[in-house]
């Protein structure tokens, strides 16, 4: 369910797509996932969404945005996702 985010984040980490155009990507990809995950998730993946947008008016880094930091932090968010709904009671919030 995750595939398409984190081709989205391969092609952004690789300079293919722009952080604009990732971004769009996951918030257009997420929902199916965010529907089986905790509401934690979809907080946090905002959050990471938002500093991933913002990223782009710094060129890739400065003192409080830092890309690979955040393509980092959105892989991190993609492994724990699929572990969680890799897991038979996936919707019990724990």
């Amino acid at each position: 369910m995750t595939r398409s985010l984190r081709s989205a984040l391969q092609r952004f980490a690789g300079g293919h797509i722009s952080a604009h155009q990732c971004a769009a990507l996951w918030r257009a990809d997420a929902p199916p996932a965010l529907a089986e995950l905790p509401p934690a998730y979809g907080e946090v993946l905002d959050q990471l969404l938002m500093r991933l947008e913002s990223s782009a008016g710094f060129g890739g880094a400065s003192c409080s945005f830092d890309q690979q930091a955040l393509v980092d932090q959105l892989a991190l968010w993609l492994d724990k996702a699929d572990a969680r709904l890799a897991r038979p009671s996936g919707r019990d919030g724990r």
